[in-house]
């Protein structure tokens, strides 16, 4: 019996973000590394790791489901992004104990490799339209079919004003259509900054097929505005970062308030609700585009998804040519998954496939990170 020993969160900087990774070792000595996808407030996930320790180590780390039901539902209160994205590092870090016990990789015990790469998508990230036009035909250029802006900001980070900001970002929408052709599938990340009136305002800014997908545009708390926003525009949606369980998910899924699923497999419960919210995808002709803003673990982890699932379009990724974040460390994660070009080898490593050096991930300390707080001109606070 492989019983889980010890459980060690640890919290590192990589590159120009923290990362908190959780180290779980079983007594016959296979580590096993997952990652939490709650970048923001990490030391909380943290703490709730230290919880699940003291009922957790002694248990048979093959039970995942088991042990994922038993992490869930061990407090009053079910769910929530902290939990979740604790049960999400444990849960992968289980599935790479088990995947190395076995000499598989992770994807096998998913049912197999139904693919043999997986594409990504990148994310034009300039402050000028000049300066994202010249990153898309740099990414065009290097293979990507599928990229990703940002909308204009005007002082990149403090106050956002939504009325400017659609309609400069209509405005370089139109013309990167222009340029670049109807073959280039173009989205862009509002990252729920807007309203249903201010989305459906910069959807209507726009001739039809200028727009391939619009993330995240409004809040997800409230399905029904969701559906509110889908009566007013006939541009696909791409949701899900936000979604912490196949609960929160399921509305959007039911009512056809997205079109492409974004799931976080750091955040809505590792591998063992990602594979139940992909098969529900499924029944509702829905492919993943999996939110993979953080480190090897989660790119690897997202990958074997990627490799398991028939549902598929595109894996986020922050290691193109045009960002250079350092999130992937090649000192730090000596051996990840290989990327050629736009696209992610799927790995025949037994496991996740990602080797840690310790020494460097515990000496790497972690700095105060605090997301932008922005506001409106008239200084009320607004989302980020």
């Amino acid at each position: 019996m492989s019983k889980i020993a010890s459980i060690e969160p640890l919290l590192a900087r990589v590159g120009k973000r923290n990362q908190l990774l959780v180290r779980v070792e079983t007594e016959d000595g296979i580590v096993g590394w997952g990652e939490s996808g709650l970048s923001a407030r990490p030391e909380a996930v943290a703490a709730t790791l230290d919880y699940f320790a003291k009922f957790l180590v002694g248990q048979d780390s093959r039970k995942i489901g088991r042990i994922w039901q038993e992490m869930y539902r061990s407090q009053y209160f079910e769910g929530g992004r902290v939990f979740t994205a604790a049960i999400s590092a444990m849960d992968l870090a289980l599935y790479d104990i088990l995947g190395k016990a076995l000499d598989v990789p992770v994807y096998q015990l998913l049912g197999g490799r139904q693919r043999d790469v997986v594409p990504s998508f990148a994310s034009a990230t300039g402050q000028s339209y000049d300066e994202v036009r010249d990153q898309v035909s740099t990414l065009v250029e290097a293979g990507w079919d599928c990229v990703r802006v940002t909308p204009s900001y005007y002082d990149t980070g403090v106050i956002f004003e939504p009325n400017k900001s659609i309609a400069q970002s209509a405005r370089d929408l139109i013309a990167l259509r222009q340029q670049f052709g109807p073959e280039l599938v173009i989205g862009i990340d509002y990252h729920h900054r807007l309203s249903p009136a201010e989305a459906a305002n910069f959807c209507n800014m726009l001739p039809p097929g200028t727009l391939n997908f619009l993330e995240e545009p409004i809040r997800n708390e409230t399905p029904e505005a969701y559906a509110m926003l889908r009566g007013m525009t006939d541009v696909p949606f791409a949701i899900g970062e936000e979604f912490a369980s196949k609960w929160a998910a399921g509305p959007y899924l039911e009512r056809g308030l997205t079109q492409y699923m974004r799931l976080d497999i750091c955040n809505i419960g590792g591998f063992t609700e990602a594979m139940k919210v992909a098969g529900w995808c499924e029944r509702h002709y829905i492919d993943l585009m999996p939110h993979n803003p953080l480190g090897p673990i989660c790119t690897a982890a997202s990958v074997h998804l990627g490799a398991a699932v028939p549902n598929w379009s595109w894996l986020e990724t922050r290691q193109s040519p045009v960002e250079a974040l350092g999130f992937h460390d090649p000192e730090i994660f000596p051996k990840q998954v290989a990327m050629e070009g736009p696209v992610y080898i799927v790995p025949d490593a037994p496991g996740l496939g990602v080797e840690v050096n310790e020494a460097l991930i515990r000496a790497s300390k972690p700095t105060h990170v605090e997301p932008p707080h922005l506001r409106r001109p008239d200084g009320s606070v607004t989302n980020w």
